[in-house]
């Protein structure tokens, strides 16, 4: 880990079964902010897709707050979360983990007629075809190394200079992440109730949703590049 620059909105971007939401709803939790799954606002029901221009509405009505986590690698909407975001959260494990983490996914949510977003399931057909736009294990596969160049483009271009990349590349440097994520929140939650108005408690300051309260902003390490 690099050095710890103050974070309050974060854009967690990777290829399916990489462990976006696993990672942006833990990472959320840490830093006392909302968290959103764009795979939730983009597929409705019956995995009809939001209309290009409403997507971008309510990406960017979400991208307006404070302090957020947005889960999700959509371009219609990357320039609205990236122009509001301060950090990238960039999981690139490698293909054959995330291939093992996709596939055993899949068959567990097919199996348990496991509800995603809207009503939506994953389908028993969508295990039988080959057709990355059906299925999401192929859709992994073949989107991985575009993931890849994606990003590291990204991560070297000018107009993101305002963004703090932070590039994963294996569950050891996730978890390294987290824990020193959630070491820095500790500390500076301990700093605030020392220096705070006297209560010694700092709830209500550090309630996500308690009305009129001043967020905290937490410090996130750099993964080593």
């Amino acid at each position: 880990m690099l050095d710890s620059p103050v974070v309050r909105r974060v854009s967690v971007v990777g290829t399916s079964g990489s462990g976006k939401s696993t990672l942006g709803r833990e990472l959320a939790g840490i830093l006392g902010v909302p968290f959103l799954e764009l795979d939730s606002v983009y597929h409705q029901p019956g995995w009809t897709e939001l209309p290009a221009e409403e997507f971008m509405r309510r990406a960017g009505a979400a991208a307006a707050g404070d302090g957020w986590v947005i889960d999700g690698n959509y371009s219609t909407v990357r320039p609205v979360v990236w122009a509001r975001a301060d950090t990238v959260v960039w999981l690139d494990l490698p293909k054959r983990i995330v291939m093992r983490r996709i596939v055993w996914r899949t068959l567990r949510r097919v199996a348990c007629r496991r509800e995603l977003w809207n009503g939506n399931r994953e389908r028993w057909r969508n295990l039988f075809t080959w057709d990355p736009m059906d299925s999401v294990i192929s859709w992994a596969w073949h989107q991985h190394d575009a993931y890849r160049e994606r990003y590291a483009t990204a991560q070297a271009d000018p107009a993101n200079v305002h963004l703090n990349f932070v590039r994963l590349r294996s569950p050891a440097e996730v978890r390294r992440f987290l824990a020193g994520t959630r070491r820095s929140a500790r500390s500076t939650r301990s700093t605030g109730d020392a220096d705070g108005d006297g209560d010694g408690d700092g709830d209500a300051a550090d309630a996500p949703n308690a009305p009129n309260a001043k967020a905290t902003p937490r410090r996130v390490p750099r993964a080593r590049r």
